[in-house]
């Protein structure tokens, strides 16, 4: 399979479009000289600090750094016990995120119904945190899918969470048997 490597400029958005437009898209992770090729089903987008369920909603600290930084790089960090891959994404001198929370696995068999999921299934823990997600020779790296065609893209409230914003800002192919629950 031939991979289109994303530009910066695509994540350098509103966090909500990039994860409407990031769905159907391609999530690899690279092993040894195994890719493991997955379809995104399902985000959830983060803003800064008038977002109380951002990581950066009470100000940026050594671990949450990444939300300021480059658009295109992994912010990777631990809840319950399970590292969460999200991408930066926001404009220019703004703070913001994508939670990747469910991939539709293409070549392998695994269960990624949830953001915990993907990163054991992966292997993804925080040696990715603050790496480029736009370099398709590195070992994880998100990918264009310029045939993704047609699906309906359904929304809700961001999962688990006690404080959100008022808007839809979790997003995922509707129908899609590998979104989480």
């Amino acid at each position: 399979m031939k991979f289109v490597a994303f530009n910066k400029d695509f994540f350098e958005r509103d966090p909500k479009i990039v994860a409407i437009e990031l769905l159907g898209n391609f999530l690899v992770r690279r092993i040894k000289n195994r890719l493991l090729i997955s379809k995104i089903v399902e985000t959830e987008a983060y803003y800064g600090y008038n977002d109380p369920a951002s990581r950066a909603y009470k100000g940026i600290k050594k671990y949450n750094r990444a939300m300021v930084m480059e658009p295109g790089i992994a912010f990777i960090y631990m809840v319950h016990s399970n590292w969460l891959l999200n991408v930066v994404a926001h404009p220019k001198n703004d703070i913001g995120a994508i939670l990747i929370r469910a991939v539709e696995p293409l070549n392998f068999k695994s269960n990624t119904r949830g953001p915990g999921r993907i990163t054991r299934a992966l292997k993804i823990d925080k040696r990715f945190n603050e790496k480029s997600l736009l370099n398709l020779n590195s070992s994880l790296f998100l990918a264009l899918n310029v045939n993704k065609g047609e699906f309906e893209i359904a929304s809700s409230k961001r999962i688990g969470l006690k404080r959100d914003l008022e808007e839809n800002l979790r997003f995922f192919i509707k129908g899609n048997p590998f979104v989480s629950r």
